[in-house]
């Protein structure tokens, strides 16, 4: 369930960027969170979009989250831009956290445009762990990325690279041979063109729009079973586990319904699941004990998890 948090700040990040400081209305504590995580803000007509804490982890009393107005979008970004105002109370939900910083020696952390959100908090975590850290931040102009000035203190070790100024990201003289951990969130193409050249069992991302899937591994009825009841629910290739489940009168916490937010993760106790969503990496998706039954679905004849 969201929390009414009041809107302290709202700034202008960069053309295109608003940047957004909440606080408890009664000064109170905010839960904790960890780089990487996101939270849930509950627009006017009670559906929720993802924005990354980008703030001060130890600041417990404040969450900051930048927010790119979006012209094809849903709505959700052009009514955080023109209708959200300092005092004004908005649901949120969370925090969760999909895109954990893993520890390592090394890292690679490549962001596009507002992708530089997530990133920002494991920038500074990896530098108070004295890691060896680089970040590489791509954007169509040097106006449009937000946050210059708060990374010009890690100097050399970061490349900012607008691609007006200086083209597309050199990933193959990034990624080629690297074996150091690389986090990268931004726009689709961006993350495709990473996955098809970072070396396998390194890579972690964050979407903000789903991945593009082929059809289901199966296209007949499969059999779900609900471990903590026993009832057994029938999900037809129309429906999607979520919405069978909640018909037969389970209720599952879901936000975004397209696999990218990571609220409606379910344990899964046997079975093997047809993962279709974009939050898990090839060894979570190998390890098959959890799925998220917004999009994801059975290869078998049934699944038991643990609702």
């Amino acid at each position: 369930m969201a929390d009414a948090l009041r809107v302290a700040a709202k700034e202008r990040g960069a053309d295109g960027v608003v940047v957004l400081v909440l606080v408890d209305p009664d000064g109170g504590r905010l839960p904790d969170w960890t780089p990487g995580s996101h939270v849930d803000l509950v627009l006017p007509d009670g559906s929720t979009r993802q924005y990354s804490l980008c703030g001060d982890r130890w600041d417990a009393h404040a969450y900051r989250v930048g927010v790119l107005r979006e012209p094809a979008g849903r709505g959700g970004s052009a009514w955080v831009h023109d209708e959200l105002a300092v005092g004004d109370l908005v649901g949120v939900g969370g925090p969760r956290n999909q895109f954990r910083l893993v520890p390592a020696p090394r890292y690679l952390f490549l962001a596009g445009g507002i992708g530089i959100t997530p990133l920002l908090p494991m920038v500074e975590a990896a530098h108070r762990l004295g890691a060896d850290w680089r970040l590489v931040y791509g954007g169509r102009a040097r106006s449009s990325m937000a946050f210059l000035d708060e990374l010009a203190r890690y100097g050399d070790r970061v490349t900012v690279w607008p691609q007006d100024e200086r083209g597309l990201l050199p990933l193959g003289d990034l990624l080629t041979g690297t074996d150091a951990r690389v986090y990268a969130c931004g726009p689709a193409a961006l993350l495709d063109a990473v996955e098809a050249t970072c070396p396998p069992g390194l890579l972690r991302t964050e979407r903000f729009a789903a991945k593009a899937q082929g059809a289901p591994v199966r296209d007949l009825p499969f059999t779900v079973v609900l471990d903590r009841t026993g009832a057994e629910v029938v999900v037809t290739p129309q429906v999607s586990v979520l919405e069978a489940v909640r018909a037969a009168g389970v209720e599952v916490l879901s936000s975004c319904r397209e696999g990218t937010c990571g609220t409606c993760e379910t344990t899964v106790l046997a079975g093997d699941p047809d993962h279709r969503d974009s939050v898990l990496d090839e060894a979570e998706r190998a390890a098959g004990d959890c799925m998220f039954v917004c999009v994801s679905r059975s290869r078998g004849d049934r699944l038991v998890l643990d609702l």
